[in-house]
Order: structure tokens, then C-alpha cells, then sequence
């Protein structure tokens, strides 16, 4: 499906939708804090799920009649206009029109490219029809009863959109995702535009050696790959401590063909990067940067479905920054660029202020920058 990325609103905002003051990103990290007891989220009860098979690689297998199609959109924008009217109770909960927008998505991926065209079930003209007037069976990725499940689970249980059709939309990709790895967030995508401006103002041949620290998706590294290009210069290591996170960017990597550009290594965040300490021309990171005690009060479809792992920066959230920053100092070669994703305004304020003072010695030209929603969202510099 080919959906156009709205623009930023509101805080913590439903996957697929809005970016947030707090987005929480895609990193799986390394050796997390301690944390306290949790009930598992029901994703975590039904492993199966995290083998589905994503909506968009399936064959158009299935059919069902027209009407039995309308029949389940209707049924399907009643259950979710109900559930948002008496469930709302978080500031980045679903509004109506945030389900029927998703239902939108679900309905598209489930029938790209047969005969039926989804945007009509939503046509204020009486007369429209999604299946342009015929009663031939509609051609479907899933059966007619899966699709009636799928959205039981997103309405009932606020599993995100992502896991139940297993990608996600981000800059020019569709990536797989699924339970236990955290989705990608538009406002990351801005980490590649960092990367391609450093490599383009280097004017350099050879683009180096790249780390993605924390890859989770693999989407920081299959698009960092992207901008390196197809010369033979220029390589991305991303490293992840989810066997979930490796499998998946593994998979990614694979899709756009950049098995020779994206080596996927296990482990701790510098860990498996041993090899090649002192010798990376940049690195970048989105780690777990949400501080512990703010874990279970986040929007249902993160603080329910997605991983842990992915989220918890300890205490005050800055636990794996401070520790990148340290590695930092040792992992990158003299001119060696760095950019992170912080949590936004005052942790970034505070992980500059520690890079320019305690390790001044390391690091050099150290900014805040930005993200499209004014927010300070990202700390960059280069090494000495």
C-alpha cells in the first residue's frame, strides 16, 4: 500500500501517525536496566504471531463476494467508532477518524491489486462502489475471517496497525516488521539526511565504515546503505542484542539486495564492533532513551505490544546515551561523525553539555538539532 505520511500532531502519537515531543523509537538496546514485574502484553502470550507471513508478501489466495466485503467494513468502522468513543482515555488515543484511516490501510494491503478500491468504501458519493459496480469475487491476501480478527485485535486489544499487516511505511521503504521489534518512527528518517550531508560535504571516494548501534528493523542501516550507493566504497555494520531485532533486519537487508553493503552482528551496542574499533567514519543511534517510571503510562499500543527492550533508558531515560557517548570516544576515527536520537529538549541539552565538557577532548562542532516538529531532538558532532 502507498500511503502519504501525515504531518506531525500531537504527543506520543499512534504508530503510522503522528510524530511526538516523545516518539518512541525502534532500537532494541543492550542490557537493560533492571525492571520491575509486568503482565505480558497479549503479543507476548501468542509467539506464532511474530511469524505471520506480512499481508503485502502474501499471494492473492483468497476471495470474497463484494458484499461480504462491505459487510465487513461496516462492521468494522461501527466497532471502531464505538470502541473510540467509550475507551478514550490517554492524549494519544485513537480519534475515530485515526481507525477509520487505519481501516483504510488494512483494507488496502489486504486487496493490492485486485479489482477493489478501498478508498470508496469511504466516498460520500451514494452511488460509488468499491468494486466498480461488479459482483465478481473480490480477490483477498487473507481469508474474509482473518480480516474480521486482525481488527478485533487492533480495536479491542490496540495492537498497532504495523504487527497486523507486518510493515511499515518509512522515507522510500517498506519495511517488515513485527512483535518484538519496535517500529520505525518518521522523525528518525532524519539520521540518513545527516549521514548523506556528511558524505556529500567529505567528497570523499571511499565512504568508509558505518555503525548503526541499536538497528532493531534495520531501517537506520538499509537506509544508510541506500546512500552510499553501489560503489564499492563504503560499508554499514548494525548491531543489535535482539535475536527478534537481528532476524528481522536480516530479513530487510535482504529485500533491497544489500547483503554486501549491511553486515547484521549480534550483541551489545560497541561489542561486536571490535574489529573495527577506531576505524568508523560515523555512527548513529536510537536507543532506549524513556525513562522507567514513564514505561507503563505510554499510549496502549506501545506500552502494551511493543518490546520493552526497546524502550527503557533507565531511570532518567539517558542510560544508553551516556554509554554511546563513552564508546563513541574510542569507536570513531579522527573526523568520525556521530548523531543520536534522544528523548528531546532537555535530555538533548544535557547529553551535549556532557560531550563538550567531559569528553571535550574527544569531540568537536557538537549541535542540537531539530526535528520537524521544533523539537531539540537530536545531539550530533565529529571526533577529534
Amino acid at each position: 500500500m502507498a500511503v502519504a505520511r501525515l504531518p506531525p500532531a500531537s504527543s506520543l502519537p499512534l504508530l503510522r501517525l503522528s510524530p511526538t515531543r516523545r516518539p518512541i523509537r525502534f532500537f532494541s538496546s543492550a542490557s537493560p536496566p533492571p525492571q520491575p514485574s509486568l503482565p505480558p502484553s497479549p503479543s507476548a502470550t501468542q509467539p506464532h504471531r511474530r511469524h505471520r507471513t506480512p499481508l503485502f508478501l502474501r499471494p492473492l489466495a483468497h476471495s470474497t463476494s463484494p458484499a461480504d466485503l462491505k459487510a465487513f467494513h461496516s462492521w468494522a468502522a461501527s466497532l471502531a467508532l464505538s470502541s473510540a468513543a467509550s475507551h478514550f482515555s490517554h492524549p494519544s488515543d485513537p480519534e475515530p477518524a485515526h481507525f477509520l484511516r487505519e481501516l483504510r490501510w488494512l483494507l488496502q494491503d489486504a486487496a493490492v491489486g485486485s479489482s477493489v478500491d478501498p478508498h470508496l468504501f469511504f466516498s460520500s458519493a451514494s452511488s460509488s462502489s468499491p468494486t466498480g459496480g461488479s459482483t465478481a469475487p473480490v480477490p483477498l491476501r487473507v481469508e474474509l475471517g482473518e480480516l474480521y480478527g486482525l481488527w478485533k485485535e487492533r480495536v479491542e486489544e490496540r495492537r498497532p496497525l504495523q504487527y497486523l499487516v507486518g510493515c511499515e511505511h518509512w522515507r522510500d521503504l517498506v519495511l517488515v516488521v513485527r512483535d518484538g521489534v519496535l517500529i520505525p518512527r518518521p522523525e528518525t528518517e532524519a539520521l540518513v539526511d545527516m549521514v548523506a550531508e556528511v558524505m556529500a560535504a567529505a567528497e570523499e571516494e571511499d565512504a568508509g565504515i558505518w555503525a548503526d548501534l541499536g538497528t532493531g528493523s534495520g531501517a537506520l542501516a538499509v537506509g544508510i546503505a541506500r546512500v552510499l550507493g553501489e560503489g564499492e566504497g563504503g560499508k554499514v555494520y548494525a548491531t543489535d542484542v535482539s535475536s527478534d531485532a537481528i532476524e528481522v533486519a536480516r530479513i530487510n537487508v535482504q529485500r533491497y539486495g544489500l547483503e554486501e553493503k549491511v553486515e547484521i552482528r549480534q550483541g551489545s551496542w560497541f561489542q561486536p564492533l571490535q574489529d573495527v574499533q577506531g576505524k568508523l567514519a560515523g555512527l548513529v543511534s536510537n536507543p532506549p532513551y524513556i525513562p522507567s517510571n514513564d514505561i507503563l503510562g505510554l499510549q496502549a499500543e506501545v506500552g502494551r505490544h511493543e518490546p520493552r527492550l526497546a524502550l527503557d533508558g533507565g531511570e532518567n531515560g539517558m542510560d544508553h546515551l551516556a554509554h554511546l557517548c563513552e564508546g563513541s570516544s574510542l569507536a570513531l576515527r579522527p573526523g568520525g561523525f556521530f548523531a543520536f536520537e534522544t528523548n528531546g529538549d532537555a535530555q538533548s541539552e544535557f547529553i551535549a553539555e556532557f560531550m563538550s565538557t567531559r569528553w571535550r577532548t574527544y569531540f568537536t562542532d557538537i549541535k542540537i538539532v531539530q526535528d520537524f516538529a521544533g523539537v531539540k531532538r537530536f545531539v550530533t558532532g565529529f571526533h577529534q
